[in-house]
């Protein structure tokens, strides 16, 4: 359900995107919204993008991770000004600290931000950021003032900017044209002004005012440290120090009880420990998890695992279990790690506690479903893959797994189908067609008449895209 993200698949999403945006984006009809974009094109501009987005890159599904963000941004979108549009969050595997937003209401946040930050409500502010350069319609007035630019060109510029770096964002000026290229960045005047709505969202979600302001000097160090690329918004413009003196200038005029705010992070530091052991540099990772508390011992054994030492792991995972015996992340990560060893009654035990304390752990339940597969219990893991499906349901790791099971099971039809839906949603083009012609051939015996009409409908959305690369 986690991937690697290699640096060079956002290459890959660029040249993907300046050959099929202008295709599948054409420059539009007159009408009244985002600079000649109806509110109809905005929503269809912004789906298809999340598509290829999803598509060329990984998207973490844990939901220790996915409900956090999700959590965030409900709550900052909650300020906001009625949108004609739902925003949806998703988070990229990617070393670089940034995060974007893109018409139509998808936010992206990249776990190299996560990872930085050292509190929510730094990120807070970042998200709040992103989010008024949309309410604040930046994007349409650029547009407006440059009415050549298709929508196609637009996305391609988001995804310049996404990547990061000059490289990331002279591949998009090249694939658009020079007389497009001013779309790549937001004016001076845009960055402040996103600065200071951003701002008024944070308060009014309840975040200390100073998030903003703390984020942004965590990524301007972090860039003085180590070279680390940071977002557009930091970058963009050299007054840097002027955005944040205003911004300090104005939260200094606010009353105490709004500047002296705190924020319980205390669910952020388990979102970014998580990431830290499973993605982080082994040595620096490890350096961070030397402490003995649960969370410390369970990242430790992470770590360790990845590293394949695996004695030393198991006694890193007993320890946070001894030391938080009632956290479902250590009961589930320690029953993960004992069912990749091998140790199905250790993972029986430990997963089904996990259930049972979260039953919103989705991933608790992809492992348990796959530790009833190894032992014999086929329908009792249907019941689990299932509802991992309702959750996350273009996991192909997922759908692989329950196609698996379904074979053991003797339902033939129906592991097509999902081998299909894995195929489909680890973009292989030839495996997805093959399987979704074995599904074809036995939609008529499958146990859910639609779910072969589902999967045509996926597969033609998806196909659509794929016949004009």
């Amino acid at each position: 359900m986690l991937h690697y993200c290699a640096p060079r698949r956002w290459t890959a999403l660029l040249v993907l995107l300046a050959f099929l945006l202008p295709q599948i984006c054409p420059a539009p009809a007159q009408a009244f919204f985002f600079g000649g974009v109806t509110i109809k094109d905005e929503k269809e501009m912004g789906k298809k993008f999340d598509i290829m987005v999803r598509s060329n890159l990984p998207i973490i599904e844990d939901p220790e991770v996915k409900q956090y963000v999700d959590y965030m941004l409900g709550r900052l979108v909650k300020t906001i000004p009625p949108q004609p549009f739902t925003f949806n969050a998703s988070t990229i595997l990617h070393n670089s600290l940034n995060a974007f937003a893109v018409p139509g209401g998808y936010v992206y946040v990249f776990t190299g931000l996560i990872m930085n930050l050292d509190k929510e409500e730094e990120l807070a502010g970042v998200l709040a950021h992103e989010l008024a350069h949309v309410t604040q319609r930046h994007v349409a007035s650029r547009l407006q003032r440059a009415q050549f630019v298709t929508l196609g060109s637009l996305l391609l510029a988001v995804a310049g900017v996404a990547a990061g770096g000059a490289g990331g964002g002279a591949m998009a000026v090249g694939a658009m044209g020079a007389g497009q290229s001013a779309m790549l960045n937001y004016s001076r005047m845009d960055e402040t002004e996103a600065d200071h709505i951003g701002l008024q969202y944070l308060i009014a979600a309840g975040y200390p005012p100073g998030g903003m302001v703390g984020g942004f000097k965590v990524l301007r160090q972090k860039s003085w440290m180590s070279g680390i690329s940071v977002p557009t918004y930091l970058s963009t413009h050299p007054a840097l120090g002027d955005r944040i003196n205003g911004l300090q200038a104005r939260i200094q005029s606010m009353p105490k009880a709004v500047q002296d705010r705190s924020q319980d992070s205390k669910r952020f530091t388990r979102v970014k420990a998580l990431l830290w052991a499973r993605y982080g540099d082994d040595q620096a990772a490890l350096q961070r998890f030397s402490g003995n508390d649960g969370l410390s011992r369970m990242g430790r054994g992470i770590v360790l695992a990845r590293q394949n030492r695996i004695n030393e792991a198991s006694q890193a995972f007993d320890q946070a279990l001894k030391a938080a015996p009632e956290d479902p992340l250590v009961l589930r990560e320690a029953g993960a790690f004992h069912y990749r060893k091998g140790d199905m009654s250790r993972a029986d035990g430990l997963l089904s506690k996990a259930m049972r304390l979260d039953p919103n752990d989705y991933m608790a339940s992809f492992f348990y479903a796959r530790m009833l597969d190894e032992t014999g219990r086929q329908a009792q893991a249907a019941s689990h893959y299932k509802d991992v499906l309702r959750h996350v349901p273009e996991d192909s790791e997922v759908h692989e797994a329950y196609a698996r099971s379904l074979g053991k099971a003797g339902n033939t039809p129906d592991a097509y189908i999902h081998m299909a839906y894995s195929a489909l949603y680890s973009n292989n083009k030839k495996l997805a067609e093959r399987y979704f012609n074995q599904a074809k051939s036995m939609a008529s015996r499958t146990t859910d008449k639609r779910a072969f009409q589902r999967l045509e409908a996926a597969y033609k959305e998806r196909k659509e895209i794929w016949d004009k690369n």
